[in-house]
């Protein structure tokens, strides 16, 4: 059996280069809050004072663009994870980490959508986000599991998207802010053991 050959790292940005990265993805960010993540990456380009062939050397397409985005808010939801699985109450714990997830989808207008669609698209740019999430969200949902908090027959990757799904129904709702909470407890109702 033939080994893999090593992946060579990537090379170092050159600092034009860093900064055209850093402007798009600031911009990104920017754009994707004021109108969606289904915002012209023309519009995204132009805002950031580079041509749309740079966009693309940089994210080949939107997915890579919101993967980037996301980075940071997926770094605080799995800090946050790593800090919640050693609570006490394993399903408080759960709780308050879904409510994290749909704050963060909730910052980007269509975040959740794409994050949904790109669920069974292993293709996808997003997958990498995806992953972590989910594998973050597993180690919490099976500590509740094992409390008898929460039914044993309930998926992490159902979970979530039905987290997504409450942002989602919390953005097109923006003049109900009490939307996303009420949905999640009716969510979490229905995972509780009997």
């Amino acid at each position: 059996m033939a080994e893999s050959p090593a992946r060579t790292p990537p090379r170092p940005m050159r600092a034009d280069a860093r900064r055209n990265y850093e402007r798009l993805l600031g911009e990104a960010r920017t754009s994707f809050s004021e109108r969606g993540t289904d915002t012209s990456l023309e519009d995204i380009a132009r805002r950031a004072g580079v041509g749309i062939g740079t966009l693309y050397r940089h994210f080949p397409n939107r997915h890579a663009l919101l993967n980037a985005v996301f980075q940071e808010a997926l770094a605080d939801l799995l800090q946050r994870s790593r800090e919640l699985a050693e609570a006490e109450n394993p399903c408080p714990a759960l709780t308050e980490w879904l409510r994290a997830v749909i704050t963060h989808a909730g910052e980007y207008r269509g975040f959740s959508r794409a994050l949904m669609s790109a669920y069974g698209d292993r293709s996808s740019a997003l997958a990498e986000c995806g992953d972590p999430l989910r594998a973050a969200g597993a180690r919490l949902l099976t500590r509740a599991q094992e409390s008898g908090d929460v039914r044993p027959d309930v998926p992490i990757r159902d979970l979530l998207q039905l987290t997504n799904a409450i942002a989602l129904a919390a953005e097109q709702s923006p003049d109900d802010p009490g939307l996303a909470d009420r949905l999640l407890t009716l969510t979490l109702t229905g995972l509780k053991a009997s």
